[in-house]
């Protein structure tokens, strides 16, 4: 049991709620070790995966009105066996509903033996009544119903329709329920998006431009692990969101500048900045996270850069006297909630609270303020998140620059699209209008 696809989507379901786990790791680890060997049962696990996570709201709505008792005391394993029997006969046309169900019991006698007549009669339960399970109505409704049918957490439906109104919210959380396409970036001190193009074609792969990176490419029809293949091993491309791309452009960086890159995590936006300054000039990537610090020096080495000085630190805290105004530009690529990436991190929706916002701001505002000392006089303080709430984004920058009158907001640099700035002149990309992961960036000057 524990070979079958489906029984290990229930048990890295279990790992992601018990241990705050990411999915794509666990997924890729599963991927990777040949434990599954067909296919068939590599799509399958990663699609009820990320199908159950995604509609994790609209599953537990339709169990709770199965289940005789308190559905939030069943154990975790319980309700990610339920979740993903009623994700496979209401989400998927292949799978005859009587299969999902004794697949469903089969894992339940394998991990919980007591708790598989349980599970069989509320999956049985929920099959004679699925015409006739009640729903919330947008009209009368609109944010439990968005929360519900769209599988969003009741909070958070709220706080959008506040920004966005019924309809955009509406599409928004649609948006985040798709499966995004795998974007790539063309590393050019190694190849041409061109010549990568004719080397995908040739391998008898669909690939097309991004619409708003010069650097990106969309693959279609990749059938393994991305970074398994030898053109990723030998530094061709990297992984990255086209919105992500950007931030790289907004940064605007110019070969032979001081650049810094305070929140580098693994490497994805230092690499990037590197390759727009030709390998000429000076990165220096820091990161509060060792094994980050690893990952991107391996990174590094895989793309061919030579002008990135590494290592771990804190960035709220002072680097020292010898980074004072030596930068020509400074990248805080801050940590935030990530609400802007829910199309490809789905768990997060389901494990952030409102109270979450204030502290992600908070540190956001000390990452500022700590940066604040090191562009030199005329440089540049650029800011970015993943997130699309105004308490990681606009209200932080207008709280940082109404207590630092030395800096200033001024125009994007031209390679971001029209298109791609708010009213106010920051840098927005979202899941529903752009088909990319929601982004935001302020650029800032120290006068």
């Amino acid at each position: 049991m524990d070979k079958a696809p489906r029984g290990v989507a229930v048990q890295i379901l279990n790992r992601i709620d018990t241990s705050h786990a990411y999915a794509e790791p666990l997924v890729d680890t599963c991927l990777a070790s040949g434990s599954l060997p067909h296919l068939s049962d590599k799509k399958l696990l990663t699609h009820i995966v990320y199908g159950t996570l995604r509609m994790r709201g609209f599953l537990d709505w339709v169990i709770q009105h199965h289940y005789k008792g308190e559905f939030s005391k069943i154990e975790v394993g319980i309700k990610n066996i339920l979740r993903t029997a009623v994700y496979q006969f209401w989400f998927t046309e292949r799978i005859p509903e009587f299969a999902a169900v004794d697949e469903a019991v089969k894992i339940t006698k394998f991990l919980y033996p007591e708790r598989a007549g349980l599970v069989n009669a509320v999956l049985r339960n929920i099959i004679r009544n699925k015409e006739r399970i009640p729903f919330p109505e947008f009209q009368t409704n609109p944010a439990l119903h968005i929360s519900v049918l769209h599988s969003h957490p009741l909070w958070l439906v709220k706080r959008w329709l506040e920004t966005f109104g019924p309809q955009e919210t509406q599409a928004l959380c649609e948006a985040n329920n798709k499966i995004p396409p795998l974007a790539l970036r063309v590393n050019r001190l190694k190849i041409t998006r061109e010549k990568m193009i004719e080397h995908f074609n040739h391998k008898g792969m669909n690939v097309s431009k991004t619409r708003i990176s010069p650097d990106g490419l969309i693959l279609s029809n990749l059938t393994g692990a991305i970074r398994s293949m030898s053109d990723y091993r030998m530094g061709y491309f990297q992984p990255q969101d086209e919105a992500s791309q950007m931030i790289a452009y907004l940064v605007s960086p110019k070969p032979g500048e001081i650049i810094l890159d305070v929140c580098a995590g693994t490497g994805g936006k230092t690499t990037h900045l590197a390759e727009i300054m030709r390998n000429q000039g000076m990165i220096t990537a820091i990161d509060n996270n060792k094994s980050k610090i690893t990952a991107l020096q391996e990174n590094l080495k895989r793309h061919g850069i030579r002008i990135v000085d590494c290592f771990a630190a804190d960035a709220t805290a002072d680097l020292g006297t010898s980074f004072y105004g030596k930068f020509d530009r400074v990248l805080v690529d801050a940590p935030c909630s990530g609400l802007g990436t829910l199309r490809r991190n789905p768990e997060i929706k389901w494990r952030l609270t409102p109270e979450h916002l204030p502290k992600t701001a908070n540190l956001q505002r000390r990452l500022l303020n700590a940066c604040k000392k090191y562009p030199k006089k005329g440089g540049f303080l650029i800011y970015s998140t993943c997130s699309l709430m105004k308490e990681e984004n606009e209200e932080v920058i207008k709280s940082f620059l109404d207590q630092n009158k030395t800096f200033c907001r001024i125009s994007l640099p031209g390679q971001i699209n029209n298109h791609l700035i708010d009213h106010e002149g920051f840098f927005k990309t979202y899941p529903h209008r752009d088909d990319t992961d929601g982004f935001f960036g302020a650029f800032l000057r120290k006068i």
